[in-house]
């Protein structure tokens, strides 16, 4: 696994060298690549001047910033140069809060963070169990890709675990969505609802996190390149159907596998007593 960055942890007078690694393996993902229809030769990015249309070398380009309508500054690598933060090679952590805090809506994308040399892993290791036992999370600044990002720190199977968080001011307010009304939840549908919630409560281990459209799509592409003639499925659409209605059919339908368990439970539990009773009468 090759590191993408390379720095230190920093809290108080505590230092400890680290690297991040991407966590996310992106070969889990199909990608395309563009074809001309006919020849099927590859399509090129050409950058262009979108007002003269002439081609551009990378030499020819350079950031602007647009501060008015068609004025820009623009910013030439020596002066992004010039800022210069703390936190371009050092992780530094501002505290240590409970992970409830963290709204859900900031977490953005995962990392995994590990020590960078022998002398490091005993200090990694030893904040990785004070994180542990505190049961606190670590909330910092590091800047990834030229921006100075919010970081959360949270031990994860021996190691931690770093997230890349976005700014709160970043998060738009959920009360912007059309159509959130303030309804009062009728007593009988929630009865049922909370019932229905209580006949599928399971662990997340249990639920199948698979990526059914990635096989379906790699089946048909494993199809056409073996010749073969590509089978099409159709979605059934949900039909929308009384609310009632469809608790009560719902409750019905999850009943139904939890009577089979306990049904093939009491049977094998019934077949095992003669066995234990003979074993307890031939000793």
């Amino acid at each position: 696994m090759r590191a993408i960055w390379k720095g230190h942890i920093q809290f108080s007078l505590v230092t400890i060298p680290v690297r991040i690694y991407n966590a996310i393996d992106s070969g889990q993902s199909i990608s395309f690549n563009l074809l001309t229809r006919d020849g099927h030769n590859p399509v090129s990015y050409e950058k262009k001047d979108k007002v003269t249309g002439k081609p551009l070398r990378t030499e020819d380009i350079v950031k602007g910033y647009q501060y008015e309508p068609g004025q820009y500054v623009i910013i030439e690598q020596e002066d992004l140069d010039k800022v210069k933060l703390k936190s371009t090679k050092v992780i530094e952590i501002e505290g240590f809060v409970q992970a409830e805090e963290v709204h859900p809506t900031l977490f953005e994308a995962p990392y995994f963070l590990g020590p960078d040399g022998d002398i490091a892993a005993k200090t990694y290791g030893l904040l990785c169990e004070t994180l542990k036992q505190s049961g606190k999370i670590a909330v910092g600044k590091v800047v990834l890709r030229d921006r100075e990002t919010p970081v959360l720190l949270t031990p994860h199977e021996g190691g931690i675990l770093l997230y890349r968080l976005r700014y709160p001011n970043e998060v738009r307010s959920i009360r912007e969505v059309p159509q959130l009304l303030e309804v009062k939840a009728d007593k009988e549908q929630l009865k049922l609802a909370k019932t229905l919630v209580d006949s599928m409560t399971t662990k997340f281990a249990n639920i199948e996190m698979k990526d059914h459209y990635y096989d379906a799509l790699k089946g048909i592409i494993d199809a056409k390149i073996a010749g073969k003639e590509v089978i099409s499925m159709s979605e059934e659409v949900p039909v929308v159907v009384d609310i009632m209605t469809a608790l009560k059919a719902s409750i019905d339908a999850a009943k139904k596998p939890m009577e089979k368990a306990k049904g093939e439970s009491a049977k094998k539990a019934k077949a095992e007593k003669p066995v234990k009773t003979a074993r307890r009468k031939a000793s």
